[in-house]
């Protein structure tokens, strides 16, 4: 080994002892990509850096011809009337058996982990999670979905490990839930 191996060692030890011992997250077994693109609403998150004041948020999924996600992300800054915010990251593919395991680009060449983690048989909510269970995100294709469902998929992030401490609402515009 040679000097510059050996002082880095107590670097990657670290890094290693402050790995997850959770498992890994599993994935939607089959996500037809052309039906779950459109727009979803943001129900729920652990929040990025970005979003932490995001009401009215909903991602838009565009399917492009190379398999590629053209990726809109809208919200209001602070309040329904704050000022309107757009982010336009990169959605790849990266398990093209199932499609439920995505890259998400923002920033060049880095890519963060995107798994899609629930789907509802009708394709009208999801959760998308990562592996280090840092964030989270409950969407809908309704701006609410019934308190009952609400519910149900924060148990299931409880189950997961996820801090629901963490967890932020996202308000949003349009009708009440059922």
């Amino acid at each position: 080994m040679t000097v510059k191996t050996l002082s880095l060692l107590p670097c990657l030890l670290l890094l290693t002892g402050c790995a997850t011992s959770l498992p890994p997250l599993k994935t939607v077994e089959k996500l037809d990509l052309p039906r779950f693109m459109g727009p979803w609403y943001v129900i729920a998150c652990i929040p990025t850096f970005i979003e932490t004041e995001a009401y009215h948020a909903i991602e838009d999924y565009r399917l492009e011809p190379g398999g590629n996600i053209n990726t809109t992300f809208t919200f209001n800054q602070g309040g329904f009337d704050g000022p309107p915010k757009r982010y336009n990251p990169r959605g790849f593919v990266v398990d093209r058996i199932n499609n439920s395991t995505w890259g998400m680009q923002f920033l060049w060449p880095f890519k963060a982990e995107f798994l899609i983690t629930y789907l509802s048989p009708d394709y009208s909510q999801t959760v998308i999670g990562r592996n280090r269970r840092d964030y989270v995100w409950i969407m809908a294709r309704t701006p609410q979905i019934p308190e009952v469902d609400y519910q149900r998929l924060v148990g299931e992030l409880a189950v997961q490990g996820y801090d629901l401490t963490k967890l932020r609402k996202v308000l949003q515009r349009g009708p009440e839930p059922r």
